[in-house]
């Protein structure tokens, strides 16, 4: 899928609270080193994950479903494989009637649940990661698609 920068630029710049389905508890997984990104941003990070419901990341308590969120949420962000995707973008409909946008991970696409919120006027974007995104959009990005603060080599 191919979309502009304007548009990505316009998500990220628009976005104030991510809901973050299937974060991951552990700093080496993906999941969590995006989501702690994110808040570093100034994004409102709201951990999902039913296996970790009740747990304390990034000063948020994590919940077990979108559902469970009592605040206006303008980004869903999925890491879940791209099959569970129907059900959380239908929770998502269902719990944000202000939802801006749906945001799968690389390697997420589901063209029917994404058809689904963009009938409500959810942007969707498919198969990308909104931290490459902001780092590349915003200036951040370094060799190797990765800003990590760490000097791995001397001269």
């Amino acid at each position: 899928m191919s979309y502009s920068d304007d548009l990505l630029k316009s998500v990220l710049t628009r976005t104030k609270c991510v809901a973050v389905v299937g974060v991951s508890m552990n700093p080496v997984r993906p999941s969590y080193y995006v989501a702690r990104y994110l808040g570093l941003k100034g994004y409102r990070v709201i951990p999902v994950n039913p296996g970790h419901a009740g747990k304390m990341l990034f000063g948020e308590t994590v919940v077990a479903s979108l559902s469970e969120i009592d605040a206006p949420v303008d980004m869903v962000d999925i890491f879940r494989r791209s099959e569970a995707v129907p059900p959380i973008v239908d929770e998502a409909l269902e719990a944000f009637p202000n939802l801006k946008t749906i945001w799968m991970q690389i390697g997420v696409e589901h063209a029917e649940a994404a058809a689904k919120a963009e009938e409500r006027g959810v942007t969707v974007i498919q198969n990308r990661c909104p931290k490459i995104e902001y780092q590349r959009l915003f200036g951040e990005l370094r060799m190797g698609g990765f800003a990590t603060g760490v000097i791995s080599s001397k001269l």
